[in-house]
């Protein structure tokens, strides 16, 4: 009887060792990078349909990047969107630069409200990253905040 007992313990023990080291190894690290994009150069856009604002319309860009406080500049981006819903919406693809590597992301650009787009990838100190990017319109849509919410 005592050895089932001890038996039965040791394999309620390694359970739960297995059960709690198994979860904390399946967690993800998570880091969040704020910055803020002052968009100087987001007036260039192709006309590539009917003229004016229209589906299909490309609108590329490249433009400094500063800090949370928005008092040093700590980078750039670069990237393209095209206008899929006039007068609406935008789907984009951009990489910003910043001094441990870089970011990408994907997805849509509302007009007239903030968006969460995919951070697909990255490189340096965010290699392999993925989460999500609040972005979130300031200063009457000249800045933009970056929030990157990153797992790896």
């Amino acid at each position: 009887m005592k050895r089932l007992l001890l038996l039965t313990i040791g394999a309620a023990t390694a359970a739960l060792l297995i059960a709690v080291f198994g979860a904390s190894a399946g967690r993800q690290s998570a880091a969040t990078v704020h910055v803020i994009e002052h968009a100087i150069s987001d007036a260039t856009t192709t006309d590539a349909g009917k003229k004016g604002d229209s589906a299909g319309d490309i609108l590329t860009f490249a433009n400094p990047v500063f800090d949370q406080a928005d008092k040093q500049k700590v980078g750039n981006d670069q990237g393209w969107c095209i206008r899929t819903v006039v007068g609406k919406a935008y789907e984009c693809f951009w990489t910003t630069f910043l001094a441990k590597g870089q970011i990408t992301v994907e997805g849509p650009f509302y007009d007239a409200s903030s968006s969460v787009l995919a951070i697909t990838g990255g490189t340096g100190a965010y290699a392999g990253a993925r989460g999500t990017m609040d972005l979130k319109s300031r200063a009457k849509g000249t800045k933009f905040d970056f929030v990157f919410h990153l797992t790896s």
